[in-house]
């Protein structure tokens, strides 16, 4: 992990997933699912605060400042995971979604509205069986597919600042986490304004997609 946050283009890494298993990395709610079935968040779980951060990422506090996260799911499996929401929404929730197992999708009040939502939700009780809960402005769209999943999650969080979780313990100087882990990944105000294709030429490259990359991409 280390090696990989310090070296070179490398350690741009916002987030690293660390797995000691063989499995298709192509796959993301595989690797995600082997992870969060494995990560005790009392021991496996690291965030590393005031760091340099890549120059195109926002959403720290200030340009090349910002915090990277480590998150370990190695050995046998901890806990099966949830695959279904039972029950209704926690309070000022509307929409929820799964994601993948062990993975829930969940949108809530504008940060500008209640910047502390994300904290609030780590200690809703009917979602401390699910080990990742991601706090987001559209979870239709999050949801729509891996990619907008990845683009969502990971272009709109800061894992020192948006990391929370539903109790956090010190021993030894690591900061010890207890589920739920929540990833507040909604849009910040000092975020820029997301940037969109032109339908038109999404539509004219998505006619050409395997004209130019045959295998895939």
């Amino acid at each position: 992990a280390f090696r990989i946050l310090g070296e070179g283009q490398l350690s741009l890494t916002k987030f690293l997933l660390i797995t000691d298993a063989a499995i298709d990395l192509r796959n993301f709610r595989m690797v995600l699912e082997h992870v969060l079935a494995r990560a005790d968040f009392r021991s496996d779980l690291y965030i590393f605060g005031h760091l340099s951060m890549d120059t195109l990422d926002y959403t720290g506090p200030t340009v090349n400042l910002g915090s990277k996260g480590v998150l370990l799911g190695v050995g046998d499996a901890l806990r099966d995971l949830p695959r279904e929401f039972t029950g209704d929404p926690p309070p000022g929730v509307k929409n929820v979604q799964v994601f993948c197992g062990g993975c829930l999708v969940v949108d809530g009040p504008s940060y500008n509205s209640s910047a502390d939502f994300g904290t609030l939700l780590a200690q809703i009780e009917s979602l401390a069986t699910w080990p990742l809960v991601v706090l987001v402005d559209d979870v239709s769209a999050t949801c729509l597919s891996t990619e907008s999943f990845l683009w969502t999650t990971f272009t709109r969080f800061e894992p020192a600042a948006d990391i929370k979780s539903q109790q956090q313990r010190v021993e030894k100087n690591h900061v010890m986490h207890y589920r739920p882990i929540v990833i507040d990944a909604r849009m910040k105000p000092w975020y820029p304004d997301e940037v969109t294709c032109y339908p038109d030429v999404a539509k004219k490259a998505s006619a050409r997609w395997r004209e130019y990359f045959p295998e895939g991409f």
